[in-house]
């Protein structure tokens, strides 16, 4: 097994602060720890497209460098511009999760490589492209407009986060042999493949790479990254992760997202 290290960073809240920006103190610290022969990867529930704006965006352009995207259903090796890893939702279910969202009055979107496919462009979802910029399809056949299982659906509740809730526990009841359900945030949940996930991610990717788990470690600050930071071998919390994401880690950071809370601990893994 190598005994290099692979550095796994969840984006928003994370390794981006408010302004989506990484900072100079936090950029130094990462350059530091690749620079070192260490492997790199960022963990996001953003689709693939998105993961590679961000990279394209910083200037994140190391060597031995991966995407994990949609919370663990598609991983991207950078280096040789190919998927490594994909699972996705099978076609049958898109359908009916989203007539069940509809029943809930809830925004309901899934993905191809590259455009969200959903059936509304309303209030819902134009505060998510405020920040991800995707292209956007507009039907009501979805499965027309997907050449293949798409990895991830995403649900969003504005105001009736009860609604939302209750919309997650229906999904459950009739297809929790299928798929699991993670809040990304209050007001998005994220409906992936059973098979996926942050932390499983993980496992596959060190496998491939010969890493011993036990050398990665992870960082993150909302629900969907507890399963990552229970699968490395360190888990990260940032001081601005909710309560059940601390609870979840190893090391809580001192220092927030807006103020380089994740550099003293990644110099700490420089070896």
């Amino acid at each position: 097994m190598s005994t290099k290290k692979i550095f796994f960073a969840d984006l928003d809240g994370t390794l981006l602060n408010s302004q989506k920006i990484i900072t100079p103190l936090t950029r130094k610290a990462l350059d530091n720890f690749v620079a070192a022969g260490n492997y790199f990867a960022i963990n996001t529930g953003r689709g693939l497209d998105s993961a590679k704006a961000v990279r394209n965006e910083l200037g994140l352009d190391y060597n031995r460098m991966f995407l994990v995207a949609f919370n663990g259903a598609e991983i991207y090796d950078c280096d040789k511009a190919v998927d490594i890893y994909r699972t996705g939702l099978s076609l049958d279910l898109v359908p009916e999760i989203f007539a069940i969202a509809k029943k809930y009055g809830i925004h309901c979107q899934t993905y191809r490589d590259d455009a969200i496919i959903t059936a509304d462009n309303g209030e819902a979802m134009q505060f998510y492209n405020r920040v991800i910029h995707t292209p956007i399809v507009i039907t009501d056949d979805f499965v027309k407009e997907l050449p293949e299982e798409p990895c991830k659906i995403l649900a969003i509740e504005l105001h009736d986060l009860e609604a939302l809730e209750a919309f997650r526990l229906e999904i459950m009841a009739q297809f929790g042999d299928r798929v699991n359900t993670i809040y990304s945030h209050p007001t998005y949940l994220e409906i992936i493949p059973i098979e996926a996930g942050k932390g499983t991610a993980i496992g596959k990717l060190c496998d491939i790479l010969g890493i011993d788990v036990k050398d990665s470690i992870s960082a993150g600050d909302e629900q969907n990254d507890i399963s990552m930071i229970e699968a490395a071998g360190t888990g990260i919390a940032m001081a601005n992760a909710t309560d059940i994401v601390k609870a979840s880690a190893d090391i809580v950071t001192k220092l927030d997202n807006d103020h380089d809370g994740l550099a003293e601990y990644l110099e700490s893994f420089v070896s």
